[in-house]
């Protein structure tokens, strides 16, 4: 069996990914690779472009291959990824309307093990960062990232439900990927 199994994170804004990560690398004994947009968005200091969108998405990927070599060093299982290039795909096209080829062509190369896809059936929590807090808006994008999963190989299991029930869930379904 080749470890560490590559476990990504997906959903839209205020799912409950970044904390869900972070639970099971803790819970597993194991590695998270957090999202590279926060850092980068947080000391931007002015709205963001296309352009940002493609430094976040190549900034994000080398973290996610330090993270892994990371893992890999520790002997772990598994690894938790806070997000992948699907997010990246997702955003530029809704708030640009396109997407980058290089974020297309590395989308056509990552290789996870197993996609948790985060359902927006938790109440939205406002941060500095978070950008559509309305409902039907959470809705849409939760279709768009669950039409994208479908779309591909990869194994892959919606989380919903209260932080508890999303916990869970997601042990199940990476239970079920390590065995």
């Amino acid at each position: 069996m080749n470890f560490p199994k590559k476990v990504v994170l997906l959903g839209p804004e205020s799912t409950g990914k970044s904390f869900l990560s972070e639970r099971l690398a803790k819970h597993y004994q194991s590695v998270w690779c957090p999202e590279y947009a926060r850092e980068y968005l947080l000391m931007l200091g002015r709205p963001y472009t296309a352009d940002d969108l493609l430094v976040i998405a190549k900034n994000q990927t080398e973290l996610a291959e330090k993270y892994t070599a990371d893992a890999l060093a520790k002997q772990v299982n598994t690894i938790f990824f806070d997000t992948d290039m699907h997010v990246m795909k997702v955003w530029s096209e809704v708030v640009f309307g396109s997407c980058d080829p290089w974020i297309l062509q590395e989308l056509k190369h990552q290789k996870y093990d197993l996609y948790l896809l985060c359902k927006p059936d938790i109440p939205w929590v406002e941060d500095e960062l978070r950008e559509y807090p309305e409902q039907k808006v959470r809705n849409d994008l939760f279709a768009v990232y669950k039409e994208l999963l479908q779309q591909q190989t990869t194994a892959w299991s919606i989380v919903s439900g209260n932080f508890e029930e999303r916990f869970n869930k997601a042990v199940k379904a990476v239970d079920a990927l390590i065995r």
